[in-house]
């Protein structure tokens, strides 16, 4: 992935990004009950990578997790300092986690992967695998496609996914998939899935 093209993208509409998504209240209820159910009880560090504006890191730490929230984008990071100052947030790529291997009791990343082309996610998911402790969950948000393919998203090119094949490559790297949520697209939304998977193995 081209971090920079995908850091100026989003950092050149960050405004107009964080008034329409920059909410819980843009996030569909059984979305919200999903990632609740899977990371709400986690008692060690949870990893919200991809953060952006900072609002599932903040309703996570409702729960009372202990969650980081990691951008690429400075202008969300800062907005999430600024909105959420009993949150903790950093500047990091999906590339380098930064953090020692098995140091994080799980990792949501919501829609942070779309825009990984396809050569470039066994990568990332192996990074996910090292820093995760065995039976953590990750929560992963995706677009879901017939075939794996590349669309013209709002901001950068993104990345559709059959959720079986999104599930092998999370297999792969060392994760079960527990649970799926799948939609069909709508007037607002492309098809897209929520994969709950957890890692298996030392």
């Amino acid at each position: 992935m081209d971090d920079t093209r995908v850091r100026q993208a989003y950092g050149a509409v960050a405004e107009l990004y964080i008034e329409l998504i920059g909410s819980t209240a843009a996030v569909h209820p059984d979305d919200l009950s999903l990632i609740g159910r899977h990371l709400g009880g986690r008692t060690g560090p949870v990893l919200d990578l991809g953060c952006g504006p900072g609002h599932l890191t903040d309703h996570l730490r409702s729960l009372g997790v202990d969650a980081t929230g990691i951008d690429m984008v400075p202008e969300f990071v800062a907005h999430a300092q600024a909105t959420h100052p009993g949150g903790r947030y950093r500047l990091g790529s999906l590339a380098d986690l930064a953090v020692p291997d098995h140091s994080v009791d799980g990792i949501l990343a919501w829609y942070s992967l779309i825009h990984l082309p396809p050569p470039d996610l066994d990568a990332v998911l192996a990074g996910f695998r090292r820093a995760i402790v065995p039976g953590g969950p990750l929560v992963a948000g995706i677009f879901v496609g017939d075939e794996v393919s590349a669309f013209d998203h709002k901001v950068a090119t993104a990345y559709r996914w059959p959720v079986d094949e999104f599930s092998a490559r999370l297999r792969q790297a060392g994760f079960t998939e527990v649970e799926r949520l799948t939609r069909l697209d709508d007037d607002a939304h492309r098809p897209h899935a929520a994969v709950v998977a957890v890692a298996t193995g030392p």
